[in-house]
């Protein structure tokens, strides 16, 4: 049984005072550069048990007067169409669904800010369309030399030919769709035009991982260099802190490495820097809030060999490289764990030999494993599901909770009508047949009440699963992995 290893409420009290306490050390107006994720921050929930994926939007909602949101987007990610992996939809239509999801919260968005502008023709386009929605707009350009050209950078030919985002709250979020955005870059050119118009403002930095007051090597450390090892990000000790006040903390490479350049650029805007470390720049109260450290490292080893097991698939589909498989087998090697340390692998290849066929297996919340194999009828997926809710109702093994007469009559519409080769139905397919039985069916109802316990289980497939059953058992909460083959040897898998 898994155990709770984070408080959250703790967290909401502690990072919002902290946040209040740094908005007050500048003078009450803080550009907070925001990184990761504001909602949904699963990779978080999963590593530190408790955390509730949310949490930090929700902070920002317990100070929502004081808020104020910059978007910020590439004009080159926007001239690419660049993709979000996580979400499949484009950074520019991601913009758009931040915005509303911010106000859904009730959350002030302020402006949207398209950054490394340089007259690219869909960028105009895009500008246009958010006014033409009713929203602010920026442009903030390519700088030469950028970042180590720093007298030239903090100048008027530098953050100066920037346009001035109009800002009205004491908290700035600048925030992003994903990494290589130019976050930082659109605080510290606001700094410069705030400080040049005699206005007091901070920077601070939010980074939930790598938790800086944890050791190095802890596992939830580790499992933050195997959720960025195709980026070759890499924790490292905080030269720059370890200097300064002889203690010893965790930052990642990147940021270190640029910490002397965005000293010297703090030099320039305000005559002095306001911090001695990369670590001093942070806010982050995650490693103050961790109450159960031994079930935080083993949720954390648990989520680098997920890691792994969606490395060896990426690379399957011809996504993903050999150099971060070996990043993230030295890291299940640091973590002391590896794949024997997932119980549900042996159990869907197991069967999977056993049948000759693909399988299935889940792990429920108790411990017990639940498999499923492929018929005429349901896909592997289908059956484990199905097995696993009769389970978890006390239902016998052998019940039938759907009848053939509802099965019979949507495999017909696939084939003879979709233009589908597979009649076997999909999780979303059978879930669907099974509210259906349950409007007459006592055991169907049960079994259906039960959805909400596969939330957290882990789930192992015995080959690559398609689109529709990963979207389902994502929105259905499971860790699901997979072997990295597939069910059939056609060069086109949809």
């Amino acid at each position: 049984m898994k155990q709770m290893a984070f408080d959250n409420e703790k967290y909401l009290r502690m990072q919002s005072e902290c946040i209040k306490e740094r908005i007050g050390q500048f003078g009450g107006k803080l550009y907070l550069e925001f990184g990761g994720k504001l909602f949904d921050d699963n990779h978080a929930s999963r590593v530190l048990p408790g955390f509730k994926p949310d949490s930090k939007i929700n902070m920002l909602v317990q100070v929502k007067e004081d808020v104020e949101i910059v978007l910020v987007i590439s004009a080159g990610d926007i001239e690419k169409n660049k993709v979000r992996g996580d979400l499949g939809i484009t950074y520019d239509m991601d913009v758009l669904r931040l915005i509303d999801a911010f106000r859904g919260y009730g959350l002030y968005v302020g402006s949207v800010v398209l950054t490394q502008f340089g007259g690219q023709e869909s960028a105009i386009a895009y500008q246009k369309k958010l006014e033409s929605l009713g929203l602010r707009v920026y442009r903030h350009y390519t700088i030469s030399g950028y970042p180590s050209n720093v007298p030239f950078i903090v100048s008027e030919e530098g953050f100066g030919k920037n346009e001035y985002i109009e800002t009205k709250h004491s908290l700035v979020v600048v925030t992003a769709p994903g990494p290589g955005s130019g976050k930082m870059a659109v605080c510290l050119s606001q700094l410069y035009h705030e400080n040049k118009r005699g206005i007091q403002a901070g920077y601070a930095k939010f980074e939930t991982f790598p938790i800086w007051n944890m050791p190095l090597q802890h596992p939830v450390n580790l499992a933050y260099e195997a959720a960025t090892a195709d980026l070759n990000d890499m924790n490292m000790i905080d030269p720059f802190h370890l200097e300064a006040y002889g203690k010893t903390t965790v930052n990642y490479n990147r940021d270190i490495e640029v910490f002397p350049v965005l000293n010297a650029m703090f030099e320039k805007i305000y005559g002095e820097s306001p911090y001695k470390s990369p670590t001093d720049m942070g806010v982050n109260m995650v490693g103050n809030c961790i109450v159960n450290n031994e079930e935080a490292k083993n949720a954390a080893r648990r989520e680098i060999v997920r890691r792994y097991y969606k490395a060896l698939c990426e690379q399957r589909k011809g996504n993903g490289g050999e150099d971060a498989l070996y990043r993230l087998e030295l890291l299940m090697k640091q973590a002391a764990t590896g794949i024997s340390d997932r119980p549900v692998v042996a159990a869907a290849n197991a069967r999977a030999e056993e049948t000759g066929a693909p399988a299935a297996a889940i792990e429920l919340a108790d411990g017990t494993i639940v498999t499923g194999k492929t018929s005429s009828l349901l896909g592997a997926s289908s059956a484990m599901v199905l097995n696993a809710l009769k389970k978890l109702a006390n239902l016998d093994h052998d019940t039938k909770l759907i009848s053939p007469s509802v099965i019979e009559p949507i495999q017909h519409l696939k084939v003879s009508h979709l233009g589908n080769h597979n009649p076997r139905l999909h999780t979303d397919e059978i879930l669907i047949a099974l509210c259906i039985c349950a409007n007459t069916d006592p055991k169907a109802e049960m079994a259906m009440e039960q959805l909400e316990n596969l939330k957290d289980c882990e789930v192992h497939s015995s080959v690559i699963l398609s689109t529709v059953d990963e979207n389902v058992f994502q929105k259905l909460g499971v860790n699901l992995t997979c072997e990295p083959k597939y069910q059939t040897k056609k060069l086109f898998h949809g």
